[in-house]
């Protein structure tokens, strides 16, 4: 009960604009830990926080390139 209230704290807590790769890291994770454990909600929370670190690194990326192409 106490990782199902860490989890909605969690989704409340992030706001829209950076919500980037949450949804679908807490889907992932959702599933992986439903097979892992029955730990969906854990999962969920922690595949969150992967997806949201993987897509802003993503993005500092690609300001990085662009900002290559404009020094060219």
């Amino acid at each position: 009960m106490a990782a199902a209230a860490f989890g909605l704290a969690a989704f409340a807590s992030i706001g829209t604009a950076n919500a980037a790769g949450c949804v679908k890291g807490a889907v992932v994770g959702g599933v992986a830990g439903h097979y892992a454990g029955h730990h969906a909600v854990v999962g969920a929370v922690g595949g969150c926080i992967v997806g949201h670190h993987l897509a802003k690194k993503h993005a500092q990326e690609q300001a990085q390139q662009r900002e290559a192409a404009r020094a060219e």
